[in-house]
């Protein structure tokens, strides 16, 4: 009888996963403005200073400030719009300026509307301005030629206006993950058709396929396949063919009607783990192979649908992360005060639901089951509890907010 291996716990099994995950080698180039979750293939250089040229933060006047200093009425030499060139500034004179307005040759600070009388074009100014007061100078933000996005960079709205903001209209990005999703489970059916005897409604399906879709992966759904081996296996062949990644859900125990872990080992390799999480504990890493073609990766999640959804959020994310290029694939967490008491301290790492209160604590749902779906729309993250850990009310806890595992 062979010695049960133990458990591996959620660092060891995330290590295995980003260490098997190259990125992507193919890149392509697309328009800055379609670039959004997508990820830099190299790194990008401004080609110009930001700003491009001293320019006012106010609406005011561009003024010599020696000039300013006997309190006496300056002349308006000229009127600088936004995006107009000015003349150089007059000795004596000023010049009516406005926010974003390049400044005249000459003038060395400016003064802000509200300090000013105008009477006709005769300007009073009852403040003495230091030199440079309210200049934005060229190159301040950015300077022509340095690096502004590093490779590996997932581009979101901020990211994709800086790089506008320098003239470049397009990006290198690897191209978009191909993933494969399939479904096994007799049970199985999809919403809008009637449930027979022992059925249930396939949530996973929905749940995984926007989990997918927020990375930004292009996906094919195979759907709903028997719990039959050689379905099994001939879905894995088909899903192999043209996709980075297949993912499962369900079938990945050792029960006579899972397929899954038979499936894989006929058609590649199988790493099968049980990790020391909960909910999940199930995970199957592998490879299918396929004809003149590097193998597709191949990971099976749990069945149960809160199960698949953590075990996708805290291995998936971080593996398809790192097939897109992203060097820092860790989770953005908090450290939060426990408004509630959890004594039941578990062996396992435990992934608890809680959400945020009005007072800057965390409070539990109550029920923590792997089948209660809806603590997943109540709550607002996880918390990371160790094994073995109780939690008092008080504690400062771990905690992984939705928001940054799900993008």
């Amino acid at each position: 009888m062979s010695e049960k291996k133990p458990m591996l716990t959620l660092p060891q099994a995330l290590d295995f996963l980003l260490a098997a995950a190259k990125p992507l080698a193919d890149m392509e180039e697309v328009a800055t403005i379609d670039a959004n979750g997508r990820v830099l293939a190299a790194d990008q250089s401004s080609l110009i200073d930001v700003p491009p040229m001293d320019n006012t933060q106010m609406d005011g006047y561009a003024v010599r400030a020696a000039d300013c200093a006997a309190g006496l009425p300056l002349t308006v030499s000229q009127r600088i719009p936004a995006g107009h060139v000015p003349q150089p500034l007059a000795e004596g004179s000023v010049a009516r300026i406005f926010t974003g307005a390049m400044i005249p040759a000459g003038a060395d600070a400016v003064v802000m509307q509200e300090q000013c009388t105008a009477e006709g074009d005769q300007v009073t100014i009852a403040h003495q301005p230091q030199s440079g007061e309210w200049i934005r100078r060229a190159g301040e933000d950015i300077l022509a030629g340095s690096t502004i996005l590093a490779a590996g960079t997932r581009l979101r709205a901020q990211e994709l206006g800086l790089a506008a903001s320098v003239g470049l209209a397009t990006l290198p990005v690897l191209r978009k993950p191909r993933v494969a999703v399939f479904f096994t489970g007799d049970e199985l059916a999809m919403p809008g058709e009637s449930l027979k005897p022992g059925a249930i409604y396939n949530s996973n399906r929905f749940t995984l396929r926007g989990l997918l879709q927020n990375l930004g992966c292009d996906v094919t759904d195979f759907g709903i396949v028997p719990d039959q081996l050689a379905a099994t296996r001939a879905t894995l062949r088909e899903a192999a063919t043209e996709h980075d990644l297949i993912i499962t859900s369900g079938g990945v125990s050792v029960g006579e009607e899972d397929h899954i872990k038979p499936a894989v080992e006929a058609e590649g390799r199988l790493n099968m783990w049980q990790i020391a999480i909960k909910p999940g504990k199930p995970l199957a890493f592998g490879e299918i192979d396929r004809a003149a073609k590097a193998p597709a990766f191949f990971i099976g999640l749990p069945g149960n649908p809160v199960s698949s959804f953590v075990t996708f959020l805290l291995l998936v994310r971080p593996f398809i992360l790192r097939l897109q290029g992203v060097a820092d694939v860790a989770p953005q967490a908090f450290a939060l005060r426990a408004d509630f008491n959890w004594p039941k301290a578990d062996r396992r790492n435990e992934f608890l639901r809680a959400r945020l209160n009005a007072h800057g604590g965390l409070d539990l749902f109550a029920n923590q089951g792997s089948g209660v779906l809806t603590s997943t729309v109540w709550g607002d993250g996880l918390i990371d509890n160790p094994p073995g850990q109780a939690i008092v009310a008080g504690d400062i806890v771990r905690f992984l907010p939705f928001s940054a595992l799900q993008n």
